[in-house]
């Protein structure tokens, strides 16, 4: 994996802004300035469900917010240092005080970076691996970054290896865990009533993803996992990527294809004996060259390159 290369185009995604963990002391003053800027904004699904996401720069991954007669759900809570910010948001969609449970779509920190402020009162709930990993010290060595183990409040205390299933405001809320994808620890969350799917990381809309190889993620499951994703909700289901915007099926069945556009691509041409340099100068089709504004073409064809290896 090219960790300098990932590490760059990162920071210059705003990606580092506000993470509130290991990175170069030059960019710090520079992150600050840069966190203040940052915004939430609120995009009402119905009269029950909205969705945060960030303005101005990164604020993690997007939220889906349940608020009601039950009380206050979140699925997600965003970098550490957006908590004031994400309090705030939830405040305006019913109070703060009312939220009991918090969902992890997975362990990554700019997922679950609220969960030490926010698991003060509220119940977290996760995939068990998100706990296993939460509370021991981790490493994204792609992005040179290093996790201490977390506080007592920042871990799920409700855990599940399958499925589980919430019962709020109005709705069954399903819980499924996909192995072997964007990590060990992925779940995929399902408003039947509202019928609103939250995918975690399973799905950057019209970007190309970060796959956690390091930590039990693979490009094949990614889309093996999208795969089952199209066919287990209905057509007319509205989705929540775990970045990107709002999305439909016709969106994902996109992302889907670019999956196994880049694995054939890359599988082909490390059968006909072309080396990881040889394959990015030849770069990705015209088709997918947008879709570089967070991982560029090199770094992608890493990862999808690391993930056949494996």
């Amino acid at each position: 994996m090219q960790s300098i290369n990932i590490a760059a185009r990162l920071a210059l995604a705003g990606f580092f802004a506000v993470s509130g963990v290991v990175a170069a002391s030059a960019h710090e003053t520079h992150q600050t300035a840069q966190a203040e800027d940052i915004q939430i904004g609120t995009t009402k699904l119905n009269d029950t469900l909205a969705v945060l996401s960030g303005i101005n720069g990164f604020s993690g991954g997007n939220v889906i917010v349940s608020s009601g007669p039950d009380g206050m759900l979140i699925i997600d809570d965003k970098l550490q240092t957006m908590t004031e910010k994400l309090n705030a948001a939830l405040d305006a969609l019913g109070g703060r005080d009312t939220l009991r449970f918090v969902v992890n779509t997975h362990w990554h920190f700019d997922h679950a970076g609220g969960n030490a402020e926010l698991g003060k009162s509220a119940t977290i709930i996760a995939h068990t691996n998100v706990r296993k990993r939460l509370s021991t010290e981790q490493k994204l060595e792609a992005f040179g970054m290093s996790f201490p183990a977390n506080p007592d409040s920042a871990l799920p205390v409700i855990t599940y290896d399958e499925s589980a299933s919430i019962h709020l405001n109005g709705e069954e809320i399903q819980l499924v865990h996909y192995p072997a994808s964007h990590t060990d620890t992925d779940t995929v969350v399902y408003f039947t009533k509202s019928n609103v799917v939250h995918t975690g990381d399973l799905f950057f809309n019209g970007l190309f993803p970060f796959v956690d190889v390091e930590n039990g993620g693979s490009v094949q499951g990614v889309a093996q996992n999208v795969g089952r994703i199209l066919t287990a909700f209905p057509d007319d289901v509205t989705i929540v990527p775990g970045h990107g915007p709002i999305a439909t099926k016709a969106d994902l069945r996109v992302y889907h294809r670019m999956l196994e556009d880049s694995l054939a691509l890359v599988s082909d041409a490390i059968a006909a004996g072309k080396s990881l340099e040889e394959i990015q100068a030849a770069g990705v089709p015209e088709e997918w060259k947008s879709w570089a504004a967070l991982i560029d073409e090199p770094t992608w064809l890493a990862i999808v390159h690391t993930s056949l290896s494996q």
